[in-house]
């Protein structure tokens, strides 16, 4: 358990890190684009440990190989390949926007920060909304990923069966992501971030009248679609709104609202599991989470920096 907090931590500090250097890679006008094929690839390119470690765990299951060897193997190629996609990152990038600071780096970066949520409320609205509005909507985009697992299970499919349709969800997210790149060249951010919101919003009402397995295929398909279109756009629109030279400490923020606000969809479906005894019933509920997304993103997008 310990191992996995600390393991957890580090992921989640890396990302802060890694959306914060979109503003070092490309420009302004690139940026969509750029996010865009950063998620499309992130997601093709996981399938390849995916596969490798699905095929160990299938031979531990028919007993081919012991299961807890196939464990740690697949715990091993995954290492390796977090360690070989790192090296062309440490080789080639370089960071441009930054700010200096003296040996109390820590302390003064709290300050630096603390003076980033006064300038956010007083004068940063657009920011602030967009914040808000991210706060809500990716919750629920996040919530209906880990309950997809629930819903799987309640209709029959086995593990194995969840496995393969999470793979199939990433190929189907790195197409579509790729699209949405494209599609940013001729349409604003906002309006495909409204698309995608509009489309997890279906979703959310979808799971109501889901009872087949094929049912949960196709919810599985469309929520490919958008999975990774949204955080892309999302990120590129913030990095645009936001000042370059102080792109850690909002992008901190970003994604203290990304994953902070992850106990409310979870709590939200757990209550109404609670009182309907229906994981469909309980992700439908998660539309709530999008209908907000979608007003404060709006709010958003009516005032000026």
């Amino acid at each position: 358990m310990r191992t996995y907090i600390v393991a957890k931590v580090c992921y989640q500090t890396t990302l802060v890190l890694y959306d914060s250097m979109l503003t070092d890679v490309t420009t302004p006008e690139r940026m969509d684009l750029v996010s865009s094929q950063g998620y499309a690839w992130g997601y093709i390119g996981s399938c390849i440990p995916f596969l490798a470690a699905l095929m160990l765990y299938f031979l531990g299951t028919k007993n081919i190989i012991p299961i807890n060897i196939a464990i740690m193997l697949d715990f091993i190629i995954v290492a390796l390949w977090w360690f070989g996609v790192s090296l062309p990152l440490l080789k080639g990038y370089q960071q441009n926007h930054y700010v200096e600071t003296d040996a109390n780096a820590i302390s003064e970066s709290f300050k630096r920060l603390g003076r980033t949520l006064t300038h956010l409320f007083k004068e940063e609205k657009k920011v602030f909304w967009f914040l808000l509005a991210f706060f809500f909507y990716i919750d629920g985009v996040y919530t209906i990923i880990d309950e997809a697992v629930a819903i799987g299970t309640s209709l029959g499919l086995d593990q194995m069966g969840l496995l393969v349709v999470l793979l199939l969800t990433q190929v189907v997210a790195f197409a579509f992501a790729t699209l949405f790149g494209k599609l940013s060249q001729k349409y604003s951010s906002l309006t495909l971030i409204s698309v995608c919101i509009g489309g997890y919003f279906v979703v959310a009402i979808y799971a109501l009248f889901m009872k087949a397995l094929w049912q949960f295929g196709v919810m599985a398909f469309i929520v490919g679609m958008f999975q990774g279109a949204i955080q892309a756009l999302s990120r590129s629109y913030y990095a645009q709104i936001i000042p370059a030279n102080a792109s850690g400490e909002y992008f901190g923020l970003y994604d203290i609202c990304g994953k902070g606000a992850a106990f409310m969809g979870t709590t939200l479906v757990g209550i109404t599991v609670s009182i309907t005894k229906s994981v469909n019933v309980a992700v439908a509920t998660l539309g709530i989470l999008f209908v907000l997304g979608f007003i404060f993103l709006r709010k958003s997008s009516s005032l000026n920096s």
